[in-house]
C-alpha cells in the first residue's frame, strides 16, 4: 500500500486489490468465499480477475471497507501466531466456538458486513485491543 506523504488520504487502491487478492490466496479460499468476503455477487467472478491484475479496489464504501477490514483481520492473525503460518493462513476456515462452531469466513457469509465486523471485533479483543 502506498501513501504519499504530502496527500496520507491517497491509497493505491490498485495496490490494495492485489493485496486483498494475494491474502485470499494464503487463505485458499474458493472463489465464492472470496467473492462473499468483498461482499461482490456471485455473478461477478470477473471482479477476481481484474483486482488480481491491479484494477482498483471500487471507491464504493462497502467494498472499501470490506478490504480493510480484511487486511486488519489479516494484520490481528499475524500477529497472534507470529511463528505459526498454518494457523496463520487456515484460521478463516477453522470451526471456532465464539462462533458458534462456524468458521469465520462462514460467519460473514451468513451475516455479510455484520458478520465481518464480528470476525474483526473478535480478534482485536483477542489482541488487547
Amino acid at each position: 500500500m502506498h501513501i504519499h506523504a504530502e496527500t496520507p488520504q491517497i491509497i493505491d487502491r490498485g495496490a490494495l486489490a492485489k493485496m486483498v487478492m494475494q491474502l485470499m490466496d494464503h487463505w485458499d479460499l474458493p472463489t465464492e468465499d472470496q467473492l462473499a468476503l468483498l461482499g461482490l455477487a456471485s455473478s461477478n467472478r470477473s471482479a477476481l480477475g481484474r483486482y488480481r491484475q491491479g484494477e482498483p479496489i471500487s471507491q464504493n464504501v462497502d467494498q472499501y471497507a470490506r478490504v480493510s477490514h480484511l487486511l486488519g483481520i489479516h494484520k490481528n492473525l499475524r500477529l497472534l501466531f507470529p511463528r505459526n503460518k498454518e494457523h496463520l493462513y487456515s484460521w478463516m476456515k477453522t470451526r471456532n466456538k465464539a462462533f458458534e462452531n462456524r468458521t469465520p469466513v462462514e460467519v460473514v457469509k451468513e451475516l455479510g458486513f455484520m458478520g465481518l465486523l464480528m470476525v474483526r471485533s473478535y480478534l482485536d479483543r483477542a489482541r488487547g485491543i
